[in-house]
């Protein structure tokens, strides 16, 4: 069997994160040409910012901004405007009452202070790619380059023991590899403990080297030049050389210097090598738990955190301390030869004695050299090469370690409340994070998220004593990552489970009363004006980060009286007080545990949805009740567009053979035939519409240029002769409106006439108004850009039809495009349509469209053209020119279905690459079950004109000829000519619920979001639209057909549409709260605490799931006394998980009812079952299972139960639920001797695991379970899965089994089994339409593998072994699975599997089957591809999904396609899919429709 792996969503989260300037604009200071005070400050990069997880990697730009206008300073203005003029209050004055009648002056009172404009700090998305590795460590570095760009570079280092160094190419808008260095054949990498060591990449501050952590305790160095002085000293054998050869020219001479200097900034590197830390530093190093670089030395210093010998809690009282901590440096010298073999490594200081819990060790900044902070389980030490100074963080720091530490409590004044206050801390150190935001203050996240400050508390440079402050600071999400941003007071905190945010950081002085407790509380020392008395505080509505724009826009929170109304002066003292805001987040939703499919309605239509454990992906829901539509106005004839036209006073229509303006209440005010003389001419076929021009283009591809004049009220025809000949011919063409202002600040024109002025009403109206452009296409594939109102030539390229990554302007006369006779035929790779049109969220940027005639769709983003790119010469310069360029930022293919052989035009279907025909489970197979954004309202009840003139803030496109009625899915095809693909651009405000979750969480959402964007119509529409931090995303519409589409107000609605579908009329709204940065729309429910499973119940429609929580853990004797108990109020009991069940209701996620288990008791799995009753009518009925585990301390077995639940209906109550309600009924409870890890049923009977063995229960009476057949199998079972009387097996140590279940005799009976040892996290059937049955397992280090089962192999020993056919590395865990049935278009009444899998970084993927002859052309593109195109960080594909496998000599490949790398396909330029196409054989659309055929979520 063959299959194709493909990612469905990306990894969730950050789990590694840099700051560093990377690209030209976060080093290059604003032009202020042309733009106001305030344009020129929103351009202000401070920095990028680039994260990581998994595969993932994401560059982003961190920018400063001004903040939006605040309501409060809105409501000033009108109070300002209602005050009579001449009695405003002016400088030493101030209002005493509203009428403006008295003043009092106070201008001594009053003191003069800078204005400073309020700002906001996002992260804007540049760029991400899918790497072909896994990445375990991010840094920026500064090559000997940087000194002449200013620009950072970026070095990743990988799982399999590789550091790629990577720079930002102007050129290409994109990241481009400098160097590989790879240590995956070091000796180190073949010891037995490889695979479970996890590297670690660290940087010299000052770049001088980087250090990767390799097993058995040694780094691998690569050190960096970072001056010509070290050039120099390197070329010192080679200028000997020179001496002692023949002599040669000065300019001979002169010219190899400046060769071997270009070598030498293009390899920035000197040799690496391996530092065995035992061998060549300190024998005893022989446990590393981290190393790190640190500042403030001449030469690259490290320090290592190791143990000699290593302990445990249970031998605390033998031997305690074990951590230690050498810190020696690098010779410089020795570094940049790269003989590391032979080198003395100088050891600065050795301390000993360090708790042996020691985690992690931060360095200190350059005001502390060589001071550490060294955090331990529950200590932070400070460590430098003279003392020791430890805090403890709870009881327990003072048990398991010798250290001398200080008390626990903050210094304070009091002696009884604070101190009892700081006694009762009791924080966990183990999985935090920790940073410095200044030189003595640490942030510590602790691995709930809560925010602590550690202060260093020292006397010249020498610390005396830490304080840690008394309460925590903050709340975020669950630390991966704490990275500052540099050269800022921000730092970024990343998240693999939830959002990550970015914080900022600022000290302001504050006054107070020197009375109360409170201050002390706070910090102790805030009347001495010393630096322990610095407090950190936060207001509570700015760091939730639920509510992250409470900070942008003012605190909640009452403002402080001001000093005029106080009557009595009071003395005040100040402090300093550290504040925290919240600036931006990045959405996660962290790890998939569980999935299922459930039911939800669209109108009286039932959709599937996908759940998880953070997600709901839906298609959309439709609304009725505004179907009040009332047609006041009828346009005979066929309409091509139409708009709001002379500053919205009049509308404009475009039929096919006239331009009709017409007045807002439909009557005609001026209609223009398109007639040549007397001549009719051919039917338009295409407009564009931007106030006050008019484009159109008619079927013999000319084109008619339009203009209308305010002063009359009337359009006209305009001049086009600067164009060339006024019989050219063009494909397409569009207005564009420069929003942005990028086109207007890089438009130079340097013809001496070049004058932007007219003396028409019309500029004196648009005087303030954005520039204009047109854009034309001409049929030799040039693109041209043109400036309005005097039509001077911008740009030129060539690339367009062939789909050039980056488009630049070729400085090139207008291209000639005269009629040709006999006329020219469409061809494959004609533009069809065209747009420029602003794209994004909070800060739109220009965006190209473009669609060929062959089905193929790009986007372009339109960019600055940096410094880096081909410049041209100046002489060769066009006197007019727009120094910008198109970058290709996303593209997908259209399947091209039939051909028309009369007219030579493409007839086609098309089914976008975000959709396929397949229907989860048992659904209707309708092949639209596709998650779009916005969601239908309803339908209008009368006929639809031929295109909506209601408001709308573009044109409305139809198509030409478009009927009234609705078309049926058997006629697309007949109507494609009558129903074209069109761009539409729109703008739309979603509307934001006050309670999306319907359980009382907040809204992360606090402010309304505006989408720019465009829908592309025609057959298979799309939403194509960006996101601040997600990029542009294409989405399917889920209708099969929209005729008309554009923006709609009629309701009071900013996020409404209105369209003609198949349907007939159609009125949406865009769904609310939901997140669009991924390639599946998704909407987060916040439940407050985590889920393990969930699963849906088909017949009552409610969600059950499993709740994980933790509870307090006591052992008991035989007597029933507790065998341990806390004899402190800071030593904290253990914790044990436990769970509860819940019944939740998707209307609303209201929990109705659930079970909680006792407390320490969780589950394991839970599973609908079908088993056989006396209570209904069929003999069976289904049953919720949940088997569970007990613990019982370490000193006893666990155990473990199996449940079964029945959901009941019962009377609601009024009051709380009106409609009907449920609950959950226990009816039996079954205990076992071990762990029921898995539950599953078949054939009426319960299937569950307990230990080593496998039970088979039938339900009798319903209130108890008898056991009818077991079988011995694995150590422990982690997954069943059932297909008839089948059972598969999988197991943490043997693998995967397969059983058969019989029922005369009852008996269980093995089949075959896998004979290799594998932890198997999942296993699923799997089968094709032909009926051939495979097995795909998953393990933990993520690879699939696929067994097939054939007794008639005779490697297979008469079947008792499954024959294991293909490997594949998956790159991450998954732990759940669910098998949907996917429809072949051919004979769609024959399903085939597909499998979505969930892995635990939040990705989620699919395997597809795939015909043979498909595989063989995919496969061998594959191929090509892997070979073919660069890939980023110079990774190899082919290494990355091959698997080492010890038993088989040729790695077993070929079964699984990499649908990552084959993606990469339809984002090629035309030219490189039609070379590769043709190295393999075939042609570029066959191998096009084999991928779209396998693409798409489900």
């Amino acid at each position: 069997m063959q299959a194709v792996r493909q990612d469905i969503l990306p990894p969730s989260g950050v789990e590694f994160a840099t700051s560093l300037k990377l690209i030209p604009t976060a080093t290059t200071a604003p032009s202020s040409k042309d733009l106001s005070l305030r344009h020129e400050f929103v351009s202000r990069v401070l920095c990028n910012l680039v994260v990581a997880r998994s595969n993932l990697l994401r560059i982003f730009e961190i920018r400063e901004e001004p903040a939006p206008i605040q309501a409060s300073v809105e409501e000033e203005r009108e109070k300002r405007a209602l005050v009579r003029k001449g009695t405003e209050a002016v400088e030493g004055e101030a209002a005493m009452d509203t009428q403006g009648d008295g003043f009092i002056s106070i201008g001594k009172t009053i003191q003069k202070t800078d204005v400073q404009q309020a700002t906001v700090t996002r992260m804007y998305f540049v760029r991400e790619h899918k790497l072909h590795g896994t990445v375990t460590g991010l840094s920026g570095v500064k090559i000997i380059s940087s000194l002449d760009d200013k620009l950072d570079r970026l070095l990743v280092s990988f799982k399999d023991a590789k550091i790629a160094l990577l720079e930002w190419s102007d050129a290409v808008h994109d990241l481009v590899p400098v160097s590989i260095h790879t240590y995956e054949r070091a000796p180190q990498l073949m010891s037995l403990t490889a695979p479970l060591f996890k590297s670690q990449l660290r940087v010299d501050p000052l770049s001088r080297c980087a250090a990767l952590g390799l097993p058995n305790h040694s780094i691998a160095i690569l050190p960096f030049y970072q001056s010509q002085a070290e050039l120099d000293s390197i070329d010192y054998l080679h200028n000997n050389d020179k001496f002692s050869s023949s002599p040669s020219s000065l300019a001979a001479e002169k010219e190899r210097e400046r060769e071997r200097e270009r070598e030498n900034r293009d390899v920035p590197y000197s040799p690496s090598f391996i530092l065995n830390f035992t061998a060549q530093v300190d024998p005893g190093i022989l446990t590393v738990t981290d190393f790190t670089f640190l500042p403030g030395f001449n030469n690259p210093t490290l320090a290592v955190l190791y143990q000699t010998e290593q302990t445990w809690t249970g031998r605390l009282n033998e031997i305690k301390d074990t951590s230690k901590l050498i810190i020696f440096t690098l010779d410089s010298s020795t570094a940049m030869s790269g003989s590391g073999s032979g080198a003395v490594y100088p050891v600065l200081a050795k301390v000993e004695g360090l708790p042996h819990d020691a985690v992690y060790i931060v360095p200190c900044t350059e005001f502390l050299v060589g001071g550490l902070v060294v955090v331990c389980g529950d200590v932070v030490v400070y460590v430098d090469s003279t003392r020791r100074v430890a805090v403890p963080v709870n009881g327990w720091g003072a048990r398991v370690s010798d250290l001398p530490l200080l008390p626990d409590a903050p210094p304070t004044t009091t002696t009884t409340s604070t101190t009892a206050k700081g006694a009762k801390r009791e924080l966990k150190l183990e999985g935090s994070r920790a940073t410095f935001i200044d030189d003595k203050t640490l942030f510590l996240i602790l691995a709930d998220g809560t925010l602590h400050t550690v202060e260093l508390v020292a006397e010249g440079k020498t610390v005396t004593k830490l304080v840690l402050g008394s309460k925590a600071l903050a709340q975020t999400a669950i630390p991966a990552v704490i990275e500052p941003i540099v050269g800022t007071a921000h730092f970024f905190v990343g998240s693999t489970v939830g959002p990550s945010v970015l914080l900022k950081a600022a000290y302001v002085e504050e006054e107070y009363s020197g009375s109360g407790e409170e201050e002390e509380g706070e910090g102790g020392e805030g009347g001495k004006g010393k630096e322990e008395g610095r407090v950190a505080v936060v207001d509570e509505d700015v760091m939730d980060w639920d509510d992250d724009d409470d900070d942008l826009y003012g605190s909640s929170k009452p403002p402080l009286p001001s000093t005029t109304s106080q009557l009595i002066l009071t003395p005040k003292k100040t402090r300093t007080v550290l504040h925290l805001s919240l600036r931006d987040a990045l959405p996660a939703y962290g790890p998939i545990t569980s999935l299922c499919f459930s039911l939800s309605q669209d109108g009286d239509r039932p959709v599937p949805e996908l759940r998880d454990l953070g997600i709901s992906t839906r298609n959309p829901n439709a609304e009725p009740g505004k179907s009040d539509v009332n047609v006041t106005t009828r346009v005979p004839g066929t309409t091509v567009g139409a708009a709001a036209f002379f500053q919205r006073t009049a509308i404009l229509v475009v039929m096919t053979n006239a331009i009709k303006v017409l007045e807002p209440d439909g009557t005609e005010r001026q209609t223009i035939q398109d007639m040549d003389g007397k001549m009719p001419r051919p039917k338009i076929r295409s407009c564009s519409i931007s106030d006050p021009f008019v484009l159109i283009l008619r079927e013999d591809d000319s084109l008619g240029l339009f203009i209308g004049e305010s002063e009359r009220g009337k359009i006209r025809r305009k001049d086009m002769s600067p164009m060339g000949d006024r019989t050219s011919r063009y494909l397409a063409g569009c207005f564009y409106t420069d929003v942005s202002g990028l086109f207007e600040q890089h438009y130079h024109n340097e013809a001496p006439s070049a004058d932007a002025a007219t003396a028409t009403l019309q500029a004196v109206v648009n005087a303030g108004a954005k520039s204009q452009w047109l854009l034309l296409v001409r049929p030799q594939g040039v693109l041209e850009m043109w400036t309005l109102p005097k039509l001077t030539l911008a740009f030129s390229t060539d690339g367009i039809s062939a789909l050039h990554n980056v488009l630049v302007d070729s400085h090139l006369p207008a291209a000639v495009s005269l009629p040709e006779d006999p006329p020219r035929k469409p061809q494959e790779f004609d533009v069809e349509q065209i747009l420029l049109a602003p794209i994004g969220e909070s800060d739109p940027k220009p965006h190209l469209c473009v669609f060929l005639r062959s089905g193929q769709l790009s986007v372009y983003q339109g960019l600055a053209l940096g410094q880096a790119d081909g410049q041209v010469q100046a002489q060769e310069r066009r006197a007019s020119h727009l120094d910008v360029k198109f970058v290709k930022v996303t593209s997908i293919a259209f399947e091209i279905l039939q051909r028309d052989s009369l007219n030579g035009e493409y007839a086609s279907t098309s089914t976008a690459t975000a959709s396929s025909a397949a229907d989860p489970g048992s659904g209707s197979g309708s092949g639209s079950a596709v998650p779009p954004g916005p969601g239908e309202k309803g339908s209008t009840s009368t006929s639809t004109p031929s295109a909506p003139t209601g408001p709308s803030t573009g044109a409305s496109t139809a198509g030409p000829g478009a009927p009234s009625t609705s078309t049926s899915g058997s006629s697309i095809l007949a109507e494609y000519k009558k129903v074209p693909r069109v761009f539409v651009p729109f703008v739309t405000t979603p509307p934001v619920s006050p309670n999306p979750s319907g359980s009382g969480a907040p809204t992360t959402q606090t402010q309304t979001t505006t989408y720019s964007g465009v829908f592309f119509t025609g057959d298979r529409p799309n939403w194509i639209f960006a996101t601040d931090h997600g990029g542009v995303q294409i989405y399917p519409s889920g209708h099969s057909v929209v005729k008309a589409f554009t923006t709609c107000s009629m309701w009071e609605g900013p996020g409404d549409f209105l369209m003609h579908t198949e349907d007939g009329p159609t009125l949406l709204e865009w769904l609310p709260d939901f997140n669009y940065d991924y390639p599946l729309p998704s909407r987060s429910v916040p439940r407050g605490r985590s889920f393990s499973n969930v699963l849906f119940d088909p017949s009552t429609c409610l969600i059950v799931a499993a709740s994980c929580m933790q509870a307090k853990f006591a052992s008991y004797d035989e007597d029933g006394n507790r065998v341990w108990e806390a004899d402190a109020p800071n030593v904290s009991d253990p914790v044990s998980d436990t769970s509860a069940l819940e019944l939740i209701s998707p209307d609303g996620w209201v929990t109705m009812d659930g079970f909680e288990f006792a407390s320490n008791e969780y589950v394991n799995d839970v599973s609908i079952v079908t088993l056989e009753t006396a209570a209904t009518e069929t003999g069976l009925k289904d049953f919720i299972a949940v088997g569970t585990t007990i613990d019982r301390g370490e000193d006893l077995a666990v155990k473990g139960a199996a449940y079964i639940f029945e959901i009941v209906e019962v009377v609601p109550d009024p009051a709380i639920a009106p409609t009907r309600w449920y609950k959950l009924r226990l009816r039996c409870r079954d205990d076992a001797k071990g762990p029921v890890t898995a539950v599953c049923g078949f054939q009426g009977y319960l299937v569950s695991s307990m230990g080593q063995k496998i039970f088979v229960r039938a339900f009798d009476s319903d209130e108890r379970l008898v056991g009818v057949a077991f079988i011995d199998v694995g150590i422990y079972v982690t997954s069943l899965r059932t297909l008839k009387n089948l059972l598969l097996v999988g197991d943490v140590v043997k693998s995967v089994m397969f059983v058969a279940f019989q029922e005369d005799p009852y008996k269980l009976v093995l089949l075959a089994k896998d004979v290799e040892h594998h932890c198997i996290t999942s296993a699923d059937f799997f089968f094709t339409d032909d009926g051939e049955l495979s097995i795909v397992t998953g393990d933990e280090e993520g690879v699939i593998r696929v067994y097939q089962y054939n007794p008639d192999d005779p490697d297979s020993r008469d079947g008792r072994h499954l024959l294991l056919r293909t490997e594949f590395h998956g790159q991450v865990e998954y732990r759940t699975s669910t098998v949907i049935a996917m429809r072949n278009k051919d004979d769609p009444s024959i399903p085939q599997s597909k499998l979505l899998m969930g892995a635990t970084d939040g990705t989620l993927f699919s395997l597809t089957p795939v015909e043979e002859n498909s595989f063989k052309r995919l496969q061998l593109l594959q191929g090509q591809l892997t070979r073919n195109i660069q890939h980023v960080a110079g990774l190899n594909p082919k290494a990355f999904r091959t698997v080492k496998n010890e038993y088989n000599s040729k790695p077993l490949l070929k079964g699984i396609l990499d649908g990552n790398l084959l993606a990469h396909y339809e984002s090629l330029p035309i030219a490189r899919q039609n070379e590769m196409t043709q190295q393999i054989g075939t042609e570029r659309h066959v191998v096009l429709k084999d991928w779209i055929s396998l693409s798409g979520p489900w």
